[in-house]
C-alpha cells in the first residue's frame, strides 16, 4: 500500500522530474529545482490552488519521481515524458502534425537533395520545416532545374560505372555521377549552390548564374545563356514570394503571437528564415484553464522546440515565460549556438509580434467552432468509445484495425490501419500478403497477420533493448490500446488467441453487423455492446472499418494488376524473369509497355533488339 505521507518525507532535495499516477494512468509530469518542497506542495492546503489541480491531487493513488543532475536534464526528460504519456492534466500542443524538410545528405560523398518528414541523426543537413508541402515542391522543383543532382540510393563512388543509367541522366534530370563522367569537385561546387538557396542567400546564387550566363554569351552559346537567365528568373521569382518587410534582412527568427478564450489558446508563429517568410503555422493548446499567456508560451516553446530540426537565433514573443534563462539554455544547446526570447518593447519587432498575436486571435474567432467540432469528431468520439466498453479511466489513443481481402481465395491480403487519438496516423498503416494460408480462409489469414505484426513487435523491442536503446523508437514497437476486428466473436477469438500465445494483454473489440452488413455494434468481452446515444464513438468505428477495407482493397488491386501484368509477360517467347522484371521497372503499366516502340523497348536493361523486336511482334500481331 503506498502512503502518500510517509513517501513525501523520503523524497530529495534535488531536481528532477515528478510523476502522478491514478494506477496505470499517468496524470501529470512536472519538474523541479527541488523535487521535495514541490511535490509536497501538492498535498499539502487547497488555499490557493485552481480547481484542476485539486481534481487532480484527488485522483493521485501514488507518485514517482527521477532524480537529475541538473534543471536542464529534468526538463528535457520531462518533455519526453508529456510527449510520450499525454497525461490529461499537462498543458499540451496539440500538433499532430509531421513537417516536411529538405534534407540535404551532406554525410555522402555525391550528395542528394530529398524531401522528408523524418529527422535523423544522420549527419545530414535539414532545411525547414516548411509549413506547406507545395513550398517544398517549388523549391524542390527549382533547385531539380538549376542542379541536376542524384536522387538514386547508389553508394557512390562505390557502385560508379556497375549499373546502366536511369532515365534521369537521359531525360536531363540527373547529371549522372554514377557513370564516373562528373568529378566529386564538379558536383560539390552544385551542392554547395543548392545549400546557399536553402539557406535563404539567393542573391549569392543568383550572382554565380549571372557570372555563367555571361560567360556563356561571350562564348556565343545563346542557348545555354537563355537557360542561365530563365534559372535567374526562377530565383528571383522564388526570393520575390517569400519576402516580408523585415528590419534585419539575413536574421532567422520565429515571431511567436498569442491569443485565448475560455476554453483555449492558440498559438500563431511566422517562421522568417534569411529575412524571408517561409511560412506560417497555428497551434491550439489544451488544458489552458486560467494559466496565464506568458505560461502558455513557455509551454509551446518547450514541446514544439524539443522536436524542430532547425531552431532559430531568435525567438520574438508576445510575454517574457517564466523560466526564460532556462529556456533559452535548452535552445542554445539544441541549436549549438546563442539563441534568444526577446518581448520587443517598440518598432518593427513589436509590429510583428502583434500581427501575430492578430492573426492568432483572427483564427481562434474563425475557426474556433471547427476546432471544436473536430475534437469532438476525434477525441471526444474515441472518450465516448471509452465509456462504451467500461474504459473510462483507460484512454485508447492508439486504435489498430485489420481486414482481409482476397479474390475467391487467391492473392490474399491484409491491412493493418492506425487511429492515434481519433485520426488515421497514415504513416504508421502496414500491409500483409499472406503466406502460410491457401484459399479463402479470414480467420487463418487474420491470425497470419496478428502474429506477423506482434511477434516482429516484440522481436524489435528486444533488439532494441538489447543494445540499450528505447524500445518505443521501433517501427513495430508502439503496441495498440485497443484492437479492433471487422468481424465478430469469431475475430475477436481469433485475435485474443493470438496475443495470449504471444503473451499480450491487449483489449479486443470486434464489429456486430445487421443484416446489411452494416455495423450496429460491438463484440466486447464476450457480449454484444450497442452504440445507443454514443454517435461519435459509432461514426469512429465506421470511419476506421471503412479505411481498413479501403487499405486493403487497394493493395489486392494492386498485386492483381500485377499478376495480370505478368501472366501476360510470361507469354512472350524469350522474354524471362529478368527481363519481366526489367520491363516492369522501367514502363509504370501494360498498357505503356504494349505502346512502347521497338527503340524504347531496347532501352531497358538487358533487352537485346531481339528481344525488343519479340515484345514488340506480341502484343502487335495479337492487336491484329
Amino acid at each position: 500500500m503506498f502512503d502518500i505521507k510517509e513517501e513525501l518525507k523520503k523524497i530529495p532535495h534535488k531536481s528532477g522530474v515528478y510523476i502522478m499516477h491514478e494506477g496505470d494512468l499517468i496524470l501529470y509530469v512536472g519538474k523541479a529545482v527541488d523535487l521535495h518542497n514541490r511535490v509536497r506542495q501538492y498535498f499539502q492546503s487547497p488555499r490557493g490552488k485552481t480547481t484542476k489541480i485539486l481534481q487532480m491531487v484527488s485522483r493521485v493513488e501514488y507518485f514517482e519521481y527521477i532524480v537529475t543532475d541538473s534543471e536542464m536534464e529534468a526538463l528535457i526528460l520531462e518533455n519526453n515524458l508529456i510527449k510520450k504519456h499525454r497525461p490529461p492534466y499537462n498543458t499540451l500542443l496539440k500538433d499532430d502534425k509531421q513537417y516536411p524538410y529538405i534534407k540535404v545528405t551532406v554525410q555522402e560523398d555525391f550528395p542528394r537533395i530529398i524531401k522528408t518528414r523524418k529527422i535523423l541523426r544522420d549527419k545530414a543537413r535539414y532545411f525547414g520545416p516548411y509549413t506547406s508541402v507545395g513550398a517544398v515542391n517549388e523549391t524542390m522543383e527549382l533547385m531539380e532545374k538549376l542542379w541536376p543532382l542524384r536522387t538514386c540510393s547508389r553508394v557512390l563512388p562505390r557502385d560508379i560505372g556497375k549499373e546502366r543509367p536511369c532515365l534521369n541522366l537521359h531525360i536531363g534530370k540527373c547529371c549522372g555521377p554514377c557513370t564516373g563522367q562528373v568529378s566529386k569537385e564538379t558536383y560539390q561546387a552544385m551542392v554547395d549552390q543548392a545549400i546557399s538557396l536553402l539557406s535563404g542567400h539567393h542573391q549569392e546564387v543568383i550572382q554565380s548564374l549571372k557570372k555563367q550566363m555571361n560567360e556563356a554569351s561571350e562564348k556565343l552559346e545563346f542557348e545555354k545563356a537563355a537557360v542561365f537567365r530563365d534559372r535567374i528568373k526562377a530565383v528571383e521569382f522564388l526570393s520575390q514570394s517569400q519576402k516580408i518587410e523585415h528590419a534585419a534582412a539575413d536574421e532567422d527568427r520565429d515571431i511567436i503571437g498569442i491569443a485565448k478564450d475560455e476554453d483555449n489558446a492558440l498559438i500563431q508563429v511566422f517562421f522568417i528564415r534569411g529575412g524571408k517568410l517561409i511560412g506560417r503555422e497555428h497551434f491550439l493548446l489544451e488544458n489552458t484553464s486560467l494559466l496565464p499567456e506568458n505560461q502558455l508560451i513557455g509551454v509551446f516553446i518547450q514541446q514544439f522546440y524539443s522536436g524542430t530540426a532547425f531552431i532559430p537565433k531568435e525567438l520574438l514573443v508576445a510575454a517574457l515565460p517564466d523560466e526564460l534563462p532556462l529556456l533559452q539554455e535548452f535552445l542554445s544547446s539544441k541549436r549549438g549556438s546563442m539563441v534568444q526570447i526577446l518581448q520587443p518593447q517598440r518598432g518593427e519587432k513589436v509590429r510583428l509580434v502583434d500581427l501575430a498575436s492578430k492573426n492568432a486571435e483572427l483564427i481562434l474567432s474563425q475557426f474556433g467552432q471547427r476546432m471544436k467540432s473536430e475534437e469532438k469528431r476525434t477525441k471526444g468520439a474515441v472518450r465516448q468509445l471509452e465509456e462504451l466498453l467500461g474504459f473510462d479511466e483507460y484512454p485508447f489513443s492508439r486504435i489498430e484495425a485489420y481486414d482481409i481481402s482476397n479474390t475467391f481465395g487467391s492473392l490474399s491480403v491484409g491491412s493493418m490501419v492506425v487511429f492515434e487519438d481519433g485520426k488515421p496516423r497514415t504513416s504508421d498503416y502496414r500491409k500483409f500478403r499472406i503466406e502460410s494460408v491457401e484459399g479463402a480462409d479470414d480467420y487463418a489469414s487474420m491470425a497470419e497477420v496478428l502474429t506477423r505484426r506482434f511477434t516482429h513487435a516484440i522481436r524489435e523491442m528486444k533488439e532494441l533493448a538489447d543494445e540499450g536503446k528505447d524500445p518505443s523508437l521501433g517501427s513495430f514497437t508502439k503496441l495498440p490500446d485497443l484492437l479492433l476486428m471487422d468481424g465478430g466473436r469469431g475475430q475477436v477469438n481469433i485475435a485474443l488467441g493470438v496475443l495470449e500465445s504471444l503473451g499480450l494483454d491487449i483489449p479486443v473489440a470486434g464489429m456486430v453487423k445487421d443484416d446489411h452488413h452494416r455495423t450496429r455494434g460491438l463484440y466486447f468481452q464476450g457480449k454484444e455492446v450497442e452504440f445507443g446515444q454514443n454517435r461519435e464513438a459509432f461514426l469512429l468505428i465506421t470511419r476506421i472499418q471503412d479505411e481498413a477495407h479501403r487499405f486493403a482493397i487497394t493493395y489486392h488491386r494492386k498485386l492483381r494488376g500485377q499478376a495480370q501484368i505478368k501472366s501476360q509477360l510470361e507469354s512472350i517467347p524469350g522474354i524471362g524473369a529478368a527481363r519481366r522484371k526489367a520491363l516492369l521497372t522501367h514502363f509504370s503499366s501494360l498498357d505503356a509497355i504494349r505502346d512502347a516502340s521497338i527503340e524504347a523497348l531496347k532501352e531497358v536493361p538487358s533487352m537485346t533488339e531481339q528481344a525488343a523486336r519479340s515484345v514488340y511482334d506480341f502484343f502487335h500481331q495479337k492487336a491484329t
